[in-house]
């Protein structure tokens, strides 16, 4: 299903999860997204990152608006697939069959924390890579040298923390010449690690979830939420009063 141009698969946490389990024993290289409001907006925006998104092997719905509008849409879907519980389905497949996995972005500290974290929690897991890469663009003898040593290390699931459209680009640009599956997994690093504190479950289930977050980061996302969630709201009720009239007819 297309909400404001952009595809979101209708799947859950076992779905998703089987499918990059699948994908590794094939020995293929994908790319997940994991969508809310925010990339919504970014790929209605930018019709470049649009194709980058649609391009994707499995964009699960994130956010709870988008659950609601895929249901209002006639599409049969129990609950979102929350990125950074995602995140934990995979490591948890990964720990049980054996798979390797990287981490590839956020800081020094956050990596070493999140380590620390997922190890104590999975204590068979194999992370066998994790790079915080510089906030300037690599340069092309830099990429290439993350790429040999991803291969080299024989990562098989590749998480990247670096936020939307920054990690949404990357993994398109790096697909093939990765033999992994990447999924794009935005804040989770963060909260994982414990820098970041994640909304009640009683707001993320009512799709307030970006309340807490201002509350925590307002000079970060005010801006976003400022410029994203008012046109959301709009744009979706014209996209279904259209699809509600094409259905009359």
């Amino acid at each position: 299903m297309y909400i404001l141009g952009m595809r979101v698969d209708a799947t859950n946490y076992n779905k998703a999860t089987n499918q990059v389990i699948q994908w590794i024993k094939n020995n293929e290289s994908r790319y997940v997204c994991i969508a809310n409001v925010h990339m919504t907006m970014e790929a209605y925006d930018k019709p470049e990152f649009q194709k980058i998104v649609n391009s994707a092997d499995l964009v699960t719905p994130d956010g709870m608006p988008l659950v609601w509008t895929l249901r209002r849409l006639g599409i049969k879907i129990d609950d979102r697939v929350y990125g950074p519980t995602l995140m934990l389905h995979v490591c948890e497949a990964a720990e049980k069959h054996g798979i390797p996995i990287g981490l590839y972005g956020g800081s020094s500290e956050t990596l070493e924390a999140l380590k620390k974290n997922l190890k104590n929690k999975y204590t068979k897991i194999k992370i066998v890579y994790s790079y915080s890469p510089p906030f300037r663009s690599l340069t092309p003898e830099e990429d290439e040298q993350v790429v040999t040593n991803i291969n080299a290390l024989g990562v098989k699931i590749l998480l990247v923390g670096l936020g939307c459209p920054k990690q949404e680009i990357w993994m398109n640009n790096h697909k093939d010449r990765l033999k992994v599956v990447m999924l794009g997994v935005g804040a989770a690093f963060d909260f994982h690690a414990g820098k970041i504190k994640q909304a009640p479950r009683w707001m993320q289930n009512i799709g307030i979830e970006w309340l807490f977050r201002l509350i925590m980061e307002p000079k970060r996302l005010w801006k976003r939420y400022l410029k994203h969630n008012p046109r959301f709201v709009v744009l979706i009720i014209l996209q279904l009063i259209k699809t509600w009239k094409r259905k009359k007819h």
